[in-house]
């Protein structure tokens, strides 16, 4: 297919301006930050004047806590889900996959209070477990749809050739077919990641004693305690994104191919 020079030029064209359109409010906060306020340093000293004003030390430490412990749950429950639900055939297979579709369909506004209650019954509230338990099972619920729809486009003749050298189910899951996934693995890690950490209301609902404060909420909190100090709080949110945006500049690479060849499966 040949392409002429308007159709590549306007290509470009159109990508700059999306690429401007998604990067400016990035530009503004970081700039924000970095401008001095009146009565106030600015540059690269705002950074550290935020960290140590919110106290983010000891909240990205629970961040942290909790989206390791939700990553890596779910991460593994949905690999073996997708492949059970995508390379394997059973009874009520059809079946299963609709109930991990309808928990995709169920939004967390809808059953946050009810879920309180039940947590509150269980004495799991103002806990990490509070936190952590319904973000793993929300990410279960997408992590399967998305490896059931890699582990389906996987060339059975790879499964076949693995079971005639003798590899088992367990084997042909995590040393044949995960490592050659690779791409849809990251992607799946780097999605559950950004939900995890950004989430909001869950740690707010679960945790009403303020014990257990997550990054996002101590910006909250943080932002209602310096309402006019905008570097400030732009430095406090730059500081809170860092650990998404790093993540993603270290995976982008894997995280676009798996985006790409979802994009051509169901």
């Amino acid at each position: 297919m040949i392409v002429s020079r308007f159709e590549k030029g306007l290509n470009y064209l159109i990508a700059i301006g999306f690429a401007a359109f998604a990067l400016t409010p990035i530009v503004v906060i970081v700039w924000t930050a970095l401008t001095p306020a009146p009565g106030s340093a600015g540059g690269v000293g705002v950074f550290v004047h935020a960290w140590q004003e919110a106290n983010f030390s000891s909240y990205m430490a629970h961040s942290a806590l909790v989206a390791l412990i939700v990553v890596a749950t779910a991460s593994v429950c949905s690999i073996m889900a997708g492949f059970a639900l995508g390379s394997m055939r059973f009874r009520g297979a059809s079946l299963w996959f609709a109930v991990f579709l309808f928990g995709l369909m169920i939004p967390t506004e809808a059953i946050v209070v009810s879920l309180y209650f039940d947590l509150r019954a269980l004495k799991l509230t103002d806990t990490i477990w509070a936190i952590v338990l319904p973000q793993i099972a929300q990410s279960v619920a997408f992590g399967t749809y998305w490896m059931r729809a890699y582990f389906r486009s996987t060339p059975h003749s790879l499964v076949e050739a693995a079971t005639l050298d003798g590899a088992s189910r367990w084997q042909i899951l995590w040393r044949v077919l995960v490592p050659t996934g690779r791409p849809a693995v990251v992607t799946l890690v780097l999605l559950t990641f950004m939900w995890t950490w950004n989430e909001f209301l869950i740690p707010v609902v679960m945790n009403p004693s303020g014990s257990f404060r997550t990054a996002p909420l101590a910006l909250g909190l943080f932002k209602g305690q310096h309402v006019q100090a905008t570097s400030l709080l732009a430095a406090a949110a730059v500081l809170v994104a860092l650990p998404v945006v790093g993540l993603y500049a270290f995976l982008q690479r894997h995280f676009i191919q798996g985006m790409l060849e979802g994009a051509l499966r169901e």
